[in-house]
């Protein structure tokens, strides 16, 4: 699929899938024309790439962890160093405190919602 059909299926504006190439996140062939052709696989890869950033996670992290995330049950990561493993941690940690505070957020405002219906009624 050309880079146009991948932007309208993930909601990933043309610049960022070719800095999402460019980072080495996402490939694709190059036709004869010169553009861009992605593999079906790129829809989820695209999505799942996203969803890392949105988690705070940097493309520098997320390349090296990307590999891993193909197939979850066989995780193989023979480079990985002790820098990289505290790092993945520190992010975990990061992401679950984050996560932590959402929920938080969301009980907060459930909890207002249903203080406001109840007084509406």
């Amino acid at each position: 699929m050309r880079i146009g059909e991948l932007s309208e299926r993930t909601g990933t504006s043309r610049r960022l899938l070719r800095y999402y190439e460019e980072q080495g996140l996402i490939v694709s062939e190059r036709q004869a024309n010169g553009y861009r052709d992605y593999d079906e696989s790129s829809v989820d890869r695209v999505i799942q790439v996203r969803g890392l950033l949105d988690a705070g996670l940097p493309t520098r992290i997320i390349k090296q962890i990307l590999p891993c995330l193909d197939k979850p049950r066989q995780i193989y990561f023979p480079d990985a160093t002790p820098e990289m493993l505290e790092t993945l941690e520190s992010e975990r940690d990061r992401m679950t405190r984050r996560a932590e505070c959402l929920l938080r957020n969301r009980d907060a405002i459930t909890e207002y919602l249903d203080a406001v219906r109840a007084y509406v009624s």
